[in-house]
């Protein structure tokens, strides 16, 4: 469940959530499209219509959502910024910064209702989808947070989805590598985060053999 205590403007935090005893939410593309796009829709503070209204408004397509969005947000100011995310067929993981008080819930609530709308109608299914509101983690250093962009990137090939994290397309390990178009990225970590694209692709897969070990324990 969200913590008790009250998230603060200017901090970053590691917020997740799953689905209601591990159902897979995440089923095809579509899908996974269809929250990344939410993930950027819903960080806009005026983002006064549905996901779903703004898209039929703008006569547009999930594939083709990059070019409506930018119009949209030019000039607009975010209740959060994406540092970064990864989708996973039954959960997923962002780091955020909250620029507006109670940016992240208004941000969460948002996102977790639009997708469940849209899920149940899709699936032909009742009830909510969500185990919690969210859950949230104060990232309190520099290093700290480095290494949590790591760790969540790393997901992917932790579960065996994936044997590089470059292969998985609901992440945002890509835009670190520079391998994103600027239309298509979800995430600004700039001032926040020195990423050097080579340095940090060599980082993250030294670790991966030993998450995967670390998954293994956890499971026994």
């Amino acid at each position: 469940m969200e913590r008790k205590e009250k998230l603060v403007e200017g901090t970053v935090y590691h917020i997740f959530n799953r689905s209601i005893a591990d159902f897979k939410i995440f089923n095809n593309d579509l899908e996974y499209l269809r929250i990344k796009n939410m993930i950027r829709y819903y960080q806009i503070e005026s983002a006064d219509f549905k996901f779903s209204k703004f898209i039929t408004l703008e006569k547009i397509k999930e594939d083709g959502f990059n070019s409506s969005f930018i119009s949209f947000s030019q000039g607009k100011e975010k209740l959060v910024q994406i540092i970064a995310y990864c989708i996973m067929p039954t959960h997923f993981h962002l780091i955020l910064k909250q620029l507006k008080e109670k940016g992240i819930s208004i941000f969460m609530r948002n996102i977790l209702n639009s997708y469940s709308h849209y899920f149940n109608i899709k699936h032909k299914r009742k009830g909510p989808l969500w185990e919690s509101r969210f859950q949230n983690k104060f990232v309190e250093t520099d290093e700290q947070l480095l290494h949590l962009t790591r760790y969540v990137h790393l997901n992917p090939v932790t579960a065996f989805l994936v044997d590089k994290p470059e292969q998985w397309l609901w992440s945002s390990y890509n835009e670190y590598l520079s391998k994103v178009d600027k239309d298509e990225k979800v995430c600004d970590y700039e001032g926040i985060l020195d990423v050097e694209p080579v340095s940090y692709g060599a980082f993250t897969d030294e670790r991966i053999d030993y998450q995967r070990e670390l998954a293994k324990l956890k499971d026994l």
